[in-house]
């Protein structure tokens, strides 16, 4: 949260506001993506603020690249803007890294999944296979 600067991540009595936030500076890829997932959900920098528990100047000074979240935010942000950290962070192309799971409960299950042995999760994806492929089947036939 704010330290007695009133910026976040900062160290109270370090240094002043422009050489802190400089010795900080974040990648324009994530200003970048911050900005265009946030206008793709039609947020503002309030609304998202108030999603994910800081004050919109935070949002502003993180869409400009004068200042990096810490992993908490980071994560509160990824999940109000329905991406990965990995994703927000770097850019990862990774489909995994950039689904958008709009289903939380299908995605904690498929991240339980992915903790099992190779051998279960092979039978997860047969699991599913054969489901899908039913379903593609039963659309099929109803036409």
């Amino acid at each position: 949260m704010l330290d007695a600067t009133g910026y976040e991540g900062l160290k109270s009595g370090s240094m002043g506001r422009q050489n802190a936030e400089s010795k900080h500076p974040t990648t324009t890829g994530f200003a970048e993506r911050l900005r265009e997932l946030r206008r793709q959900k039609d947020l503002s920098q309030t609304d998202l603020g108030e999603r994910v528990g800081v004050h919109f100047t935070h949002i502003s000074r993180y869409e400009r690249g004068l200042s990096r979240p810490s992993a908490d935010t980071l994560k509160r942000l990824a999940d109000a803007l329905g991406v990965s950290g990995d994703y927000l962070l770097e850019g990862a192309t990774d489909e995994a890294a950039k689904a958008r799971f709009e289903d939380r409960e299908l995605l904690r299950r498929f991240q339980e999944v992915q903790e099992l042995p190779e051998r279960d999760k092979e039978i997860v994806k047969e699991l599913l296979d054969a489901f899908l492929t039913k379903r593609h089947v039963q659309q099929l036939a109803a036409r």
